[in-house]
């Protein structure tokens, strides 16, 4: 179950709240679409009342990206530098967010923030933008709203977000969650890009912030090896809350036959005393509903113990 309401309190002096009438822009920074499979997105922005812009890079193709990084930098680029352009939903992830990061220029973005939308790949972008101050949406991507009529609660996410309403999920506990209640900013995405961040520039602070993690299509002991290598680079050492998103289709094989993901987590994190919950319906599954990276947000977390036996993230 999934609960909604109230009014956020976006950083006005950063962020638009869009109106009818506002600028979504269509890219791709990584793989490309087809235009069967961005048409939908476009239907549905549309009919919420915003003006839509579709790149025509994001049906280019070379070596499986959306063009070359020249194309890509310029596509992305112009959006970013156009100032009636109040929010960029990416197309899709896959792969190639990190060859364009460091030719991207945020001066103009500076002067007329906007929201960047997405996931997966995307986490790239994301978690760039919380090294330079500006929050951001992990959220469904144009490729992933192909059935806006069945997906349309957590789809209406996305647009909640733009528009400045507040975030408020309720979802069911799950017996390995380690109970706790922390008000912190979110941060996170896809665990294979935060990991192969480290010691960039875009590297992930998470000193007193609520962790989000979620990823697909790996063996699991891919994941070991990622969350090893987090801890050691200090990620919770001084962290106040981890959300484990959608795990999905996570191989098991010569290693951890026995386990799953989440007792993997479970495990890695016993030392710790921050709360910790799983199976949060966001990441590479449906639903998949919006997160504001970088915004504070309340996260109380319960087990199957607990009277309540749900658990609450809230946004401000």
């Amino acid at each position: 179950m999934i609960m909604f309401g109230g009014g956020i309190s976006l950083s006005a002096q950063v962020m638009p709240k869009l109106q009818a009438g506002d600028t979504i822009a269509i890219v791709a920074p990584a793989a490309p679409v087809t235009p069967k499979q961005v048409e939908t997105s476009v239907q549905f922005l549309q009919s919420n009342g915003f003006n839509v812009i579709v790149s025509p890079q994001i049906f280019l193709t070379h070596n499986g990206f959306a063009g070359t990084v020249r194309q890509r930098v310029e596509a992305f680029q112009q959006m970013l530098d156009r100032p009636g352009v109040k929010a960029i939903l990416c197309a899709r992830g896959g792969y190639g967010t990190a060859n364009i990061i460091d030719s991207l220029d945020f001066t103009e973005f500076r002067k007329h923030p906007k929201w960047i939308c997405g996931f997966s790949d995307i986490t790239v972008l994301l978690t760039h933008l919380l090294s330079l101050g500006y929050p951001s949406l992990h959220s469904p991507m144009s490729i992933t709203m192909l059935d806006t009529t069945t997906n349309k609660l957590y789809n209406n996410t996305l647009i909640q977000a733009l528009r400045g309403d507040r975030l408020s999920y309720t979802f069911p506990a799950d017996s390995l969650n380690r109970p706790g209640a922390v008000t912190a900013p979110v941060v996170g995405g896809n665990l294979s890009l935060l990991y192969a961040l480290q010691g960039s520039v875009s590297d992930l602070n998470t000193d007193g912030k609520i962790l989000y993690i979620e990823d697909v299509d790996e063996n699991i002991y891919h994941i070991d090896r990622m969350l090893h290598s987090l801890e050691r680079a200090g990620k919770f050492k001084n962290l106040k809350g981890l959300i484990v998103g959608c795990m999905s289709r996570i191989r098991v094989d010569d290693y951890f036959q026995d386990y799953d993901v989440n007792k993997l987590v479970a495990e890695i994190c016993a030392k710790y005393d921050f709360p910790v919950c799983y199976n949060f319906p966001a990441g590479h599954c449906r639903p998949n509903y919006t997160l504001i990276i970088g915004r504070t947000a309340t996260l109380k977390v319960t087990n199957t113990a607990d009277d309540e036996n749900e658990c609450t993230l809230s946004f401000e």
